[in-house]
């Protein structure tokens, strides 16, 4: 055997020891599993082996210390995310033909071993997010060594204890160097005196350090930097007008440091600039237009908390495809132009505490995304507008400390006063009346809304630490790319359709790569929230049975219309819905077996416990069903659609209890909605155990839980428990055991009498199977009505739903084998297919 991959299952316990005495072994991955333990010291023994991954495991030791092996051939070694912990195994100095080491995301300590500069091949150094380092002088002294490694191209050092300066020599690291991440360690002193010397730098981040000193006047030379973050440290001065020559940067973060001057007006040349934040610092003087023209700008402009002057250029209109503009704590003056109305993508608009005048302009009616607004703290006069009552995305708003009046006639304001005339002393007595009701009702006004703020204010907060913060996705695509790798979104290329938007198939032209391109229909209410809510919840989540997220478009169409898109992972075999209920007669082909099922719940099952259990910040789906459970190529189980999820609120006293109450934010979808959410219970991850009891019925019975079957009171629930006190094979799917009828009627005629003795009898006319099969399905179906029972309280937490459904699993395929290996060779080929489907493609 040269390859052996046990990749994207859900396998547990062990890595055999016996792998070890495959000699010519190359390739060896057990990436994506739930292995425990150490990885056997017999495959370090293989000298053949060029391949070697065990990543997103849970394995906690790599290699005992003080080891002599050699692996002369290793080329790939992926370590990454893990529990591994102690120093940098010292026997990667052996393998001398190494290219790539990554251990990221780890318990490593220590210091990373100076011998690692003798690998001439090296290409790839990832030790991101461990607890090297002490924190002292010295910690980086490492890099030194790596300038041997002529082929560098990646060194990640982020999230970890490295103290001490950055060292001179990283400006002699490799001319093919890419990659840089520093970040989030105990790094002091400037930034290195000639770091423009690698010139191939596409990303280099510093960020959350204690660095001092100016940004390096020669920075614009990194003429191929993409990404620049110096967020988080100490840096002063003014910000070079050499970094508008960053003619290819995507994103710069200078925020949270002591620059000063003013803004260059040169970051107008960086025409693909998408995220600026420059906020937190000591900037002066204008905004510059030049930085206002840049239609590129999609992700952000932060310049908040700066001493910012002078009047909002008009040029902010052509911001058309952003999405958070902060200007907020400056000193900005004069009337909030009206092309801010132009900005269609806007969904976080922060003004708030400048020295704005004038009135509101109604051209802001047209930014009907927005999810945030503040203007407080400003001289703004005049009518509240009424515009903003029909902002159905609107989450926060604050207006208060201005001049404000009338409007939004939900908060019981005072109407506006009309302007008193001049001349007797009657019209006096009225203009003193007017002033004092004016005093009055802006007294009101501004206890009115600061009542709002005051309720709203946690929403800005996570509103803004989910745009600024949230996980980068793994390509950059525009409109352009999109239409023209869907071909204009023409009929052909569409594969669903929904209230939210259309699905299309697409080809991106740079590499060839199959996806599925989500098009939110922006007409539709609520689209734009579920489009940043689903954006926001996949940023921050990974694992192999939840739909990967590729890339998100927020940008304008060729009609000048505002787009929105996701874009995702194609799977090839369509959602969960259409091979249940085939509507097509290429559908009535293919239908799934029990196994296949078994192997679909459990998939499920597992990203419901990743996304209630060990996800940082717990998250309720809200709207598990059939079709929004996607199967890859090997049939393995992908739950999307995420656009109704909501996180865990953080201190809540119920650990259960989620972010909105159903009776004001969530619909999810009739049949599978627990029944508290319809009087108006909290949200919880109860609620996705019982849609998800739900789904696990129809998919044994095979009908949905609207099915005509189910009427005068009685649910699918109550239909499954009452069939199960006269026999489950009743009402289950007539399909569900095509695999067990398809191999009867492949068997020899001379063995029908034996293959009798082994099944069951007949029940109710339906084909018989045998009664360990039938014990089987029942298990499931008592786990279905456990999920979906009527009292939250006692419904079956998913990590118990997942250990009982792989214990089925494994009887189903021990009895599976015993018959196979029995005087009865039920359709034994079939078994080995059936095998590999199970080992190969389960969770990935």
């Amino acid at each position: 055997m040269l390859r052996l991959s046990f990749a994207k299952n859900n396998f547990r316990g062990d890595i055999p020891n016996g792998v070890g005495r495959l000699h010519r072994l190359k390739f060896f991955s057990v990436y994506g599993n739930y292995f425990t333990g150490s990885v056997p010291l017999s495959i370090y023994n293989i000298t053949s082996l060029n391949y070697f991954s065990v990543t997103q495991n849970r394995l906690q030791v790599l290699v005992p210390p003080n080891n002599g092996f050699s692996l002369p051939n290793l080329q790939i070694f992926y370590g990454a995310i893990n529990n591994f912990n102690g120093p940098i195994p010292a026997f990667f100095a052996n393998a001398s033909s190494l290219q790539e080491i990554d251990l990221s995301e780890n318990n490593f300590t220590g210091k990373i071993p100076e011998d690692l500069g003798n690998l001439n091949d090296l290409v790839l150094l990832n030790f991101d997010d461990n607890r090297l380092g002490t924190g002292k002088v010295g910690d980086l002294s490492f890099i030194s060594s790596l300038t041997n490694c002529t082929s560098l191209s990646i060194l990640g050092a982020a999230g970890n204890h490295f103290g001490g300066v950055l060292p001179p020599s990283i400006t002699n690291l490799s001319d093919q160097f890419t990659s840089l991440t520093l970040g989030e360690n105990m790094l002091s002193g400037g930034l290195p005196v000639g770091i423009e010397n690698l010139i191939n730098l596409q990303v280099f981040t510093v960020e959350n350090n204690y660095l001092n000193g100016s940004v390096p006047l020669n920075v614009g030379k990194l003429q191929n930097l993409a990404k620049l973050y110096l967020q988080g440290n100490k840096l002063s001065g003014p910000i070079p007008s050499s970094i508008g020559n960053l003619s290819l940067i995507i994103e710069l973060r200078l925020n949270d440091n002591e620059l000063d001057g003013s803004i260059p007006p040169s970051l107008g040349r960086c025409k693909r600039l998408q995220a600026l934040d420059l906020s937190n610092n000591k900037l002066s003087g204008t905004i510059p237009e030049e930085v206002l023209s840049l239609p590129s700008l999609s992700l952000f402009l932060a310049l908040a908390q700066n001493s910012l002057t002078g009047p909002l250029p008009a040029q902010v209109g052509e911001l058309i495809s952003l999405s958070e503009l902060d200007l907020s704590e400056n000193m900005l003056s004069g009337n909030i132009p009206e092309d801010l109305g132009k900005c269609i993508g806007l969904i976080h608009l922060f003004l708030d505490h400048n020295l704005f005048e004038g009135t509101i302009p109604q051209s802001l009616e047209a930014l009907k995304g927005l999810e945030a607004l503040d203007l407080s703290s400003n001289n703004l006069s005049g009518p509240i507008p009424q515009f903003l009552d029909q902002f159905l995305s609107l989450k926060y708003l604050n207006l208060s400390y201005n001049d404000l009046c009338g409007g939004l006639q939900h908060l019981h304001l005072p109407p506006c006063m009309p302007n008193p005339t001049h001349s007797s002393n009657k019209f006096l007595t009225k203009k003193v009346l007017a002033c004092t009701i004016s005093t009055v009702a802006s007294a009101i006004i501004i206890l009115s809304i600061l009542l709002v703020c005051l309720m709203l204010k946690k929403s800005r907060k996570n509103a803004l630490n989910s745009s600024s913060n949230s996980k980068d996705f793994v390509l950059q695509v525009s409109y352009l790319q999109l239409s023209r790798s869907t071909n204009g979104f023409s009929r052909d290329n569409l594969i669903g359709s929904g209230s939210f938007g259309s699905v299309y198939k697409g080809s991106l032209s740079n590499d060839g790569l199959i996806v599925a391109i989500k098009v939110v229909n922006l007409q539709q209410e609520g689209a734009s929230k579920s489009f940043v809510d689903e954006c926001k919840t996949l940023a921050n989540i990974r694992h192999r049975n939840l739909l990967k997220i590729i890339a998100s478009v927020s940008s304008i169409d060729g009609q000048g219309n505002e787009f929105k898109a996701l874009v995702f992972d194609f799977m090839s075999n369509g959602n969960l819905d259409h091979w249940l209920h085939p509507t097509n007669q290429g559908e009535n082909q293919r239908r799934l077996s029990l196994i296949q099922r078994l192997n679909i719940a459990i998939d499920i099952a597992c990203a419901l416990d990743y996304l209630h259990n060990h996800c940082e910040t717990p998250i309720v789906h809200c709207d598990l069903k059939p079709s929004n459970v996607l199967l890859d190529d090997d049939m393995v189980a992908h739950v999307g659609d995420f656009g109704l999820a909501r996180f865990m609120l953080e201190g809540s006293n119920d650990q259960s209890s989620f972010s909105q109450t159903m009776s004001h934010a969530l619909k999810g979808s009739i049949g599978y909605i627990p029944p508290e959410y319809a009087t108006g219970g909290r949200v919880s991850s109860e609620g996705d155990i019982f849609s998800y009891g739900i789904l696990l019925l129809e998919m044994i019975i095979g009908k949905r839980p609207t099915d005509s079957t189910f009427h005068s009171g009685v649910d699918i629930h109550m239909f499954t428990s009452m069939a199960l006190s006269h026999g489950a094979l009743a009402i289950i799917d007539p399909y569900l055991l095509y695999e067990e009828r398809r191999c009867q009627e492949e068997e020899k005629e001379d063995r029908i009498q034996e293959i009798a003795i082994m099944m069951g009898e007949d029940n109710h006319g339906r084909e018989t199977v045998p009664r360990w099969m039938e014990e089987c399905v029942v298990s499931i179906m008592r786990i279905g009505l456990s999920c979906s029972s009527t009292v939250p309280r006692e419904r079956t937490s998913m990590n118990m739903v997942v250990d009982e459904l792989q214990k089925i699993r494994s009887s189903y395929l021990k009895f599976k084998k015993a018959q196979t290996q029995g005087s009865v060779d039920i359709c034994s080929p079939n078994l080995e297919r059936q095998n590999d489907c199970v080992l190969a493609a389960m969770g990935s």
